[in-house]
């Protein structure tokens, strides 16, 4: 279907003015439709909304590939719908560890994509960097209330962390070390975030 047949289907069934030129920039990726037009695009295409989404990393990302109102969603979690859809809003996510677990549940998250979805990316990825470069025992606790894994396996990749990332740190102090050695340091802790779900096997 030409980008002027899909814009004709979402006015005549659904009665979305959407223009042609609306249609491509979704296509090329420089703009996102909303949910419902999201919905009545799938509806149109004869397809469903999970199809349209590449990789669903948001919440209403998830949601909405599972077909789940946002008032479902927010029944089935345990949370108000009104605190639900500010939290979905706002990227970020406040629910007890209960509702986090029951997110992950109805929404089918592993670790990873629970904490990609709840924005907790960058404050794992700070709290890790602490863990490599200091004690990385004070930060047990931290990381297990925000990884849903057995703390045995969390302590397992902060101590390796806290390794490796010394490891490349010992090398720049050590003779004939190159300058280019501390960057090495600088590297690793720029992405943690991979090494520490590579050290989970997540």
């Amino acid at each position: 279907m030409a980008p002027g047949h899909v814009a004709y289907g979402l006015r005549a069934q659904y009665g979305l003015l959407v223009e042609p030129d609306t249609v491509v920039a979704w296509e090329r990726g420089r703009a996102v439709p909303s949910e419902q037009e999201l919905t009545a695009l799938a509806g149109v295409l004869w397809c469903s909304p999970v199809d349209l989404i590449a990789a669903a990393t948001t919440l209403r990302e998830h949601r909405v590939a599972r077909g789940l109102a946002p008032e479902e969603l927010a029944r089935r979690v345990g949370v108000s719908a009104s605190a639900y859809q500010r939290m979905e809003d706002e990227s970020s996510w406040r629910g007890t560890e209960r509702q986090t677990a029951a997110l992950a549940e109805v929404l089918g998250l592993g670790p990873r994509a629970l904490i990609t979805a709840t924005g907790g990316d960058e404050r794992l990825a700070e709290v890790l960097r602490g863990a490599a470069t200091t004690r990385w025992q004070a930060y047990v606790k931290p990381v297990v209330k925000m990884v849903p894994l057995p703390k045995r396996t969390l302590e397992f990749a902060l101590q390796r962390l806290h390794t490796e990332y010394h490891a490349r740190m010992a090398a720049t102090s050590s003779w004939g070390a190159s300058a280019a050695t501390g960057d090495e340091g600088r590297a690793y802790l720029d992405d943690i975030a991979g090494h520490f779900w590579a050290s989970v096997g997540s």
